[in-house]
C-alpha cells in the first residue's frame, strides 16, 4: 500500500536533496530544471525501456555536460524529473521516501555529468 506524500512534502523533500549536494557540483549546474510529475507518461516509460506498469522515480533527459561543445547555445534546458508518486509507492516509511529521494537526486545529477548507469553499478552508488 503507497503511503501518503503530499506535492508539498515531496517538493521540500527534492529541494532539500539539492541544497545538500556539495557546492563543487550545485556550482557546475548550468541551464538545468528539476520538475515534479505525479508519474511517468508512457513516452518517458518507454524512453528508458520499462513497461507501463514498472516503476520510474527520476529521469534526466538533456546533453549530458562532458557532450556539450563550442556549439551549444540557446539550447532548451536539460530536465530532471521526479515522480512523487513511483516513490509513494517503491517506499514503506518516510525516512525511506527521504534517502530515496537522495538517492535519486544524486543519481539523475550524475547523468547530467555524463555517468552512465553502467558506470554508476561498477562505482556501488547502486
Amino acid at each position: 500500500m503507497p503511503i501518503k506524500l503530499s506535492a508539498k512534502t515531496f517538493e521540500a523533500l527534492v529541494v532539500q536533496a539539492l541544497d545538500e549536494l556539495p557546492e563543487f557540483f550545485r556550482a557546475k549546474l548550468e541551464n538545468i530544471e528539476v520538475l515534479i510529475a505525479d508519474r511517468p507518461t508512457p513516452a518517458e516509460l518507454e524512453e528508458v525501456g520499462l513497461e507501463p506498469d514498472e516503476l520510474l522515480l527520476g529521469l534526466y533527459q538533456g546533453i549530458p555536460l562532458i557532450e556539450r561543445t563550442g556549439d551549444y547555445n540557446m539550447a532548451l534546458p536539460d530536465t530532471i524529473t521526479l515522480y512523487r508518486l513511483s516513490f509513494a509507492e517503491s517506499c514503506d516509511t518516510p525516512e525511506e521516501v527521504v534517502a530515496e529521494v537522495q538517492q535519486t537526486v544524486k543519481h539523475e545529477i550524475a547523468h547530467y555529468f555524463g555517468i552512465s548507469d553502467e558506470r554508476l553499478r561498477q562505482l556501488g552508488a547502486y
